[in-house]
């Protein structure tokens, strides 16, 4: 599943000086915000006719398509020679792309009911683990003519295309992950009942009757995709955010690190997340709930990022160490409300609709994830010229901004806006 996000390398500053684009380091975070877009605006595009396709024909055909769209497109991506290349790839392997709603629901029907948090989270770490990996591998293994020329030459694939290695490499993965499919047990249609006791038939009586209730009127399930859709957006535009505001001037407001620094930073939060949701979360929801947890950890997410812009004051070694606690701690929160949302999308709908209920989802998650790119490096690119403001300057006007919208997130997860599933934990 990590291969998903993986293969999403976002664009560093670094990166789009060199494909030609951004001339003032400013506009740097216009630009990459419309390449992250893209992906998510291609997936916004087809995400409900792949759950659809999912509980039709299967969820495994729809997640080998997906998987081999990840190989072909995230190869051509590396090999962009200009912006528009990198954004029509990142476009298409979007597009194509119909693995996250699938899982979802594969995640949920090959465990029993007291371990779904557990599957869920699996497939939320992987999702935030990507996002983490991708970045961090563009760092570390970007350039590297420049970075390792004892083992590739500047004339070399490597080193005319300074981006292809990190692409490559999650290519190389996705192939593998593409052969492992072979064992992959498909699901749908997998749980029948067979007993024919009075009990059981009115469980069929009510399970027919909600088959033909539609998507868009069942209020639980509508209800937990808007607040996905919200915090969603709110995480890719701190993603996209974080790396451009890392690497940025100290000047701007930034950290003036290098893409390794960042790359460091991030897999250090790759691997707390791993063993955040394989120990801890489940415990949590376990004692909480998805609902309370949730609503915690939006909590908490406020006065980590209100912090974050005043790390400039903060000198070696002290800020390394004070931006991997910080990182870690926010992603950990991140995936814990995103965890708890898909456990109340999948415990809203009947089985033979929740790839359907998760294409809807995952659709329009993707619109949310597709404009947070653009506004985030607009609303960047805007803070960085308003530096002296008397309101927020700067990048504080940035952080602030992700707040509201978490603040948003938080209203909405409270009644009457949000209604539980009958299945699941109102706590």
């Amino acid at each position: 599943m990590m291969i998903n996000n993986t293969s999403v390398l976002l664009l560093s500053p670094t990166q789009i000086r060199d494909l030609n684009v951004a001339e003032r380091t400013e506009d740097i975070g216009f630009y990459a915000g419309f390449v992250g877009a893209s992906f998510m605006f291609g997936r916004c595009l087809t995400s409900t006719a792949w759950g659809i396709a999912a509980d039709r024909i299967g969820r495994k055909p729809v997640v080998v398509f997906g998987i081999s769209s990840v190989v072909v497109f995230n190869t051509l991506f590396g090999l962009s020679v200009n912006y528009w290349m990198a954004i029509a790839t990142r476009f298409l392997l979007g597009a194509l792309n119909g693995l996250l709603g699938p899982i979802k629901a594969y995640a949920i029907e090959v465990c029993r009911p007291e371990h779904e948090a557990l599957a869920l989270s699996l497939v939320s770490t992987a999702w935030g683990i990507g996002l983490i990996i991708g970045p961090a591998l563009g760092g570390y293994l970007a350039l590297p003519a420049e970075n390792f020329p004892a083992i590739f030459s500047p004339d070399s694939v490597f080193g005319r295309f300074p981006y292809f290695l990190p692409c490559l490499c999650t290519s190389v993965f996705a192939a593998a992950v593409l052969v492992s499919c072979i064992w992959m047990p498909e699901t749908l249609h997998r749980h029948k009942v067979h007993e024919s006791t009075s009990q059981d038939v009115e469980k069929v009586q009510e399970s027919g009757i909600r088959k033909k209730k539609s998507l868009f009127r069942n209020w639980p399930l509508m209800s937990s995709i808007i607040v996905y859709c919200i915090f969603s957006f709110h995480d890719m535009a701190y993603t996209e955010v974080f790396s451009l505001w890392a690497e940025s001037d100290k000047k701007y407001g930034g950290l003036s690190l290098s893409s390794e620094d960042v790359g460091q930073v991030l897999a250090v939060t790759g691997a707390s997340l791993l063993v955040y949701q394989l120990f801890l979360y489940p415990r949590i929801n376990k004692v909480l709930g998805p609902i309370k947890s949730s609503r915690i950890a939006a909590i908490l997410c406020i006065p980590i990022l209100f912090a974050y812009p005043y790390m400039t004051y903060i000198s070696e070694p002290g800020l390394s160490i004070i931006l991997n606690i910080a990182s870690a701690i926010k992603n950990n929160l991140a995936v814990t409300i995103i965890t708890g949302t898909f456990i109340l999308q999948n415990n809203a709908v009947p089985q033979d609709q929740r790839g359907a209920a998760n294409g809807l989802s995952m659709t329009g998650m993707s619109f949310f994830k597709a404009l947070a790119p653009a506004g985030a490096g607009i609303v960047f690119s805007w803070a960085q010229k308003r530096q002296h403001a008397f309101f927020f300057p700067g990048d504080q006007m940035v952080f602030f901004l992700l707040n509201v919208v978490e603040l948003v997130g938080l209203i909405l997860t409270f009644k009457p806006f949000l209604a539980v599933p009958e299945r699941c934990d109102s706590r």
